[in-house]
């Protein structure tokens, strides 16, 4: 991104202010009055005794000096400069699905919770994009489609973030969030498509079985990618129960057998990640990303993102701050 004036030829403008301080100077440019003297003193103009009231002074003049420049930058047309691809042939659909089970809630990811590690991996890749399209489901012991395959990474990325614990019931329905998946990458035309399934335990929910999912998967050309989020042993939970309001604090212990896990991804030309890191997740989510990546055509659409507002704002701020010193410390009448 690079910033510039579209419009530069506005600041010969700022010529005229030498020009106006000359003729205040010659007193040639000063406010129309009609004195009416007393006597003819000959003393000098007012002047400030006070150090804190001249320094008041001479800041409203810079304000007013300042707020001048801004009307001038905005009248040169400030923006700010971006590129963007915009493809023209489609790329892989990817469609994620988020186990939100209450498990997910333990904190051994760089102490933050499994699913808030696993949403915050799958923004980065989204905003890293390579034309790829992203979905997800979420899945617990039921499943549902949250987000279509879509290319609104920004969409993709709120409905990502607003995804919690519980929505979808206690258990893990693994075949259920599969077989969900299938039905809507199975109208998809795009060149690759492949599920990436994030988890922490083992299917213990849904009449779907895993195998029969997966079979159903390998029959409509989708690769299955499936990474185990979580660490062994003895974990910290903070879990609260969306539908009763009850909070929930402990330690549990934290054990799955990944096989199953292994041999779904692996059986249908995928592959399993066992990750206990943000750092690992990210990778393996990258990882996949490249796995499915496609050529594709696109051109570069530049981007101007005027901001003259911005500065016109600014420059009334100055303005009636100004005002405001000058009226109420200072006393000045006009």
């Amino acid at each position: 991104m690079s910033f510039s004036f579209m419009n530069p030829a506005a600041f010969l403008i700022l010529l005229v202010l030498p020009f106006f301080y000359a003729l205040k100077k010659m007193s040639l440019f000063s406010h129309i009055s009609f004195p009416l003297a007393f006597s003819d003193w000959n003393g000098f103009e007012f002047a400030w005794n006070n150090k804190f009231f001249r320094f008041v002074s001479a800041s409203s003049s810079l304000l007013i000096f300042l707020a001048f420049v801004l009307c001038v930058a905005a009248l040169a047309e400030p923006a700010f400069h971006s590129e963007e691809r915009v493809y023209t042939t489609r790329g892989a659909d990817i469609l994620f699905v988020l186990d939100t089970s209450p498990s997910m809630a333990a904190r051994d990811i760089n102490g933050m919770k499994r699913i808030d590690a696993a949403k915050e991996a799958i923004e980065i890749l989204a905003k890293d994009n390579s034309g790829a399209s992203y979905g997800l489901v979420s899945m617990g012991s039921e499943a549902a489609l949250v987000v279509p395959s879509t290319v609104d990474y920004e969409y993709f990325g709120s409905r990502v973030a607003s995804i919690s614990l519980g929505e979808m019931g206690d258990g893990t329905a693994i075949g259920t969030g599969i077989s969900l998946a299938v039905f809507h990458l199975s109208k998809s035309a795009a060149p690759r498509k492949c599920i990436v399934l994030l988890t922490d335990g083992e299917n213990n929910a849904g009449e779907i079985h895993p195998e029969t999912a997966a079979r159903l998967a390998a029959k409509n050309g989708i690769t299955l990618y499936a990474v185990g989020i979580g660490t062994r042993g003895s974990v910290p939970l903070e879990y609260q129960d969306p539908r009763s309001g009850k909070s929930y604090s402990g330690y549990f212990d934290s054990s799955f057998d990944s096989v199953p896990l292994e041999k779904l991804a692996t059986d249908l030309g995928g592959r399993y990640y066992g990750v206990e890191s943000v750092a690992a997740l990210s990778s393996a989510l990258s990882s996949i990303a490249r796995r499915q990546e496609v050529v594709q055509s696109y051109y570069i659409r530049n981007i101007d993102t005027f901001c003259y507002d911005k500065f016109l704002f600014v420059a009334i701020l100055f303005f009636a701050l100004a005002w405001f010193v000058r009226r109420f410390l200072l006393k000045e009448l006009y």
